[in-house]
């Protein structure tokens, strides 16, 4: 019997590939770089399982181009970018890695916040461009200890970065239509308010949900109003969680003291009307600003470990090893 075909959108550590090559088929992406989509949709035509990543868009009309595709593992946590319906329709199933992403998102997210409010990268800017001469009375910013710091979104990356944030002696508030346990709620030193009573305290607001249609734009205009004047924005959930032209406008006015960001709403591709490009004027802003690549989880160890944990749920599926299902089961449950 043929082996089944597996396509792997993006590049992977050998090892995955050496796991996958003993049962299956690979089709890999030898390249850091993303493929047009028209190439992975004619690389996965006669394909069986598919690994797919962050950038790439699911949708039925992908689907339809892949009529021998049986699961489809991400190695990801969000799958806002995959259509789980059509998914369903066809039978097809449909994994992620829930758990490995948490500890170096949250890790990223306390980067963010002290690299914004300490002024980090406008301070090695300053040593790199020749204008540090010894101490002078400058970047000014924000510490942690004695700062209110609001986590909007309180699932696992929430509770991580508070596990962090501990340490730092700062009071610890969150907003989230959930109630945590009241146990873990002690245990993280956390108190629970309205998302506009938690936007009014905090000296630092870290955005950490995910998109959904009633989370897209949650930090918008009318809620940037309710900000405390002079307080940093950092996003490490979805970049269109929050409106990027009002982030922009709410910098310039001095309503926001800073704004850092590991995801962008360009990336979001299911959006209707996303934009193509960063807000151009948050780019053109580099003394408020913080930005990183979208590498919340790119640690080394990390990565290849998400991917061989997707590696071994496409063999699962496709039964082709005596392993058990190890990643979320969505398509199917």
């Amino acid at each position: 019997m043929d082996k089944p075909i597996v396509v792997i959108t993006h590049w992977v550590h050998d090892e995955v590939l050496n796991l996958l090559k003993a049962s299956c088929h690979v089709i890999p992406n030898t390249t850091k770089e993303t493929l047009p989509r028209q190439e992975i949709m004619r690389r996965s035509k006669n394909a069986d399982g598919l690994m797919a990543f962050m950038p790439d868009c699911i949708d039925e009309e992908f689907l339809l181009e892949c009529p021998r595709m049986k699961v489809i593992g991400a190695a990801l946590k969000g799958y806002d970018n995959i259509d789980i319906d059509a998914c369903k329709r066809r039978g097809i199933y449909f994994t992620i890695v829930p758990e490995l992403l948490t500890e170096p998102v949250a890790e990223l997210a306390v980067a963010l916040i002290l690299g914004i409010g300490r002024n980090i990268l406008s301070g090695d800017r300053q040593v790199r461009n020749g204008q540090f001469w010894g101490w002078r009375p400058v970047l000014y910013g924000r510490g942690l200890a004695d700062s209110t710091v609001g986590i909007v979104g309180m699932g696992a990356i929430g509770q991580a970065v508070a596990e962090r944030l501990r340490g730092f002696r700062c009071r610890l508030i969150y907003s989230d239509p959930n109630p945590m346990r009241l146990e873990t709620q002690t245990s993280l030193c956390l108190t629970r308010f309205r998302l506009e009573e938690l936007l009014a305290q905090s000296d630092f607001i870290l955005i950490a949900v995910p998109l959904t249609p009633q989370t897209r734009h949650v930090i918008n205009p009318t809620t940037l109003s309710e900000i405390k004047t002079g307080a940093y924005l950092v996003n490490i959930g979805r970049g269109s969680v929050v409106d990027e032209s009002a982030v922009s406008a709410a910098l310039i006015s001095g309503k926001l003291a800073g704004y850092a960001a590991d995801v962008f709403e360009f990336e979001d591709l299911t959006c209707d009307g996303r934009p193509m490009e960063i807000f151009p004027a948050l780019i053109a802003n580099p003394g408020k600003t913080l930005f990183t690549p979208h590498i919340g989880s790119a640690v080394d160890s990390v990565r290849r470990e998400i991917a061989l944990e997707a590696a071994h749920s496409i063999l699962s599926a496709l039964n082709v090893t005596s392993c058990e299902l190890i990643s979320v089961d969505i398509a199917n449950s």
